[in-house]
């Protein structure tokens, strides 16, 4: 998920900067002829941190189409989206993937990317298609951004875990929440408007002067949120993280299990359901690509049953196809969300900034 996903040392372990992630035997990257001039082989996918994929799946790809990708990771996903803004027509990469839901409007907005209906949409539920049919992004996954805890921390001072947002600011939780920051972090984003669809227009800042008198500690990103502030995380255990409450996603438990040796027979974290917001990230062809016809493929590829089902163990989020099944280590261990506190993305364009800055104001200062 996100973000995410998303979405994991642990969790979303592949941080592997940029790299090249498949490969292509062979010529050089820009050797083949075609139609007389260079065909490059190469497709460059520029992401959030948290973009992963295994080996086998994406030398799949290159075998399917000869080419081999290159990811470009550039933080979380606000700062990844802004650097596509301000690079806007002479993009660093071919595809973008990773701008979400509570973002969309403003890539939009910005036109960073070229319109193409990628093959295999039909199998994507219309629900999760906010372009209008415009085709300017292809959705790719969902994920559930939810406060998650740590098991251990509230058995041993026997605590009842919090589960909604209006025990957050209850006494017994003060200190113990760790979010990330709305202005520059989706999952922080996510969590805001999570508030703002509890609470309303007219409440959501009461809310969170409450959580702030609450002592709510606001990081740039998920990654510190999670891997450095959170007692239940491995990342977090290590860094001495003194903060059992965090803002992440419901698939955040199976990252836990899986990357523990040896595995759990229990996740060590738990998801406060009564917490959540459905994040849906896309992918989009960037407006200037060097080699569109590597981007249109990859996106092909993104929305493919092959990589819809590696992504819940790589990205721990949710497939958007439909036919795409779930692991057993991801059923087991994630938290079924049976309802989300959403804001529909015309709303979320509207008042996004006017929240932001809001936001900003009460939590920041």
């Amino acid at each position: 998920m996100r973000s995410t996903k998303k979405m994991a040392a642990t969790a979303l372990a592949a941080a592997l900067g940029v790299s090249s992630l498949a490969a292509c035997g062979g010529k050089d990257d820009d050797g083949e002829k075609s139609d007389g001039g260079t065909r490059s082989k190469t497709v460059t996918l520029v992401s959030h941190d948290s973009f992963a994929a295994s080996d086998a799946v994406l030398k799949e790809f290159t075998a399917r189409t000869g080419y081999t990708v290159k990811v470009l990771k550039s933080g979380d996903a606000g700062a990844a989206l802004n650097q596509e803004i301000l690079t806007k027509g002479s993009p660093r990469g071919d595809v973008f993937f990773g701008v979400d839901n509570t973002l969309l409007s403003r890539a939009l907005d910005n036109g960073i990317f070229t319109p193409y209906e990628a093959k295999g949409l039909a199998a994507v539920p219309a629900a999760v298609q906010l372009d209008k049919g415009k085709h300017r992004v292809t959705p790719v996954d969902t994920g559930d951004i939810c406060v998650n805890y740590d098991k251990k921390y509230f058995a041993d001072k026997k605590l009842t875990p919090p589960n909604s947002f209006a025990d957050l600011i209850k006494p017994e939780y003060k200190n113990l929440l760790v979010t990330e920051n709305a202005a520059t972090s989706s999952p922080g984003l996510g969590f805001l408007l999570g508030s703002a669809a509890q609470y309303g227009d007219d409440g959501w800042q009461d809310y969170w002067k409450k959580l702030k008198d609450n002592g709510v500690k606001v990081v740039d990103g998920w990654e510190q949120a999670y891997n450095q502030d959170f007692s239940g995380s491995a990342g977090g255990r290590k860094a001495k993280g003194e903060r059992p409450l965090v803002v992440s996603y419901a698939s955040s438990p199976p990252v836990e299990v899986l990357y523990a040796k040896p595995q759990p027979t229990e996740a060590p974290t738990g998801v406060a359901t009564g917490t959540c917001f459905r994040q849906t990230e896309f992918a989009g062809l960037l407006k200037g690509a060097k080699n569109e016809a590597g981007g249109k493929a990859l996106l092909d590829f993104l929305i493919s049953k092959k990589f819809q089902e590696d992504m819940p163990l790589t990205m721990f989020v949710n497939p958007v196809v439909k036919d795409a099944k779930l692991p057993e280590l991801f059923t087991k261990f994630g938290a079924t969300v049976t309802e989300t506190h959403d804001v529909a993305p015309e709303k979320i364009s509207k008042n996004r900034e006017q929240w932001v800055k809001t936001w900003s104001s009460l939590v920041l200062k």
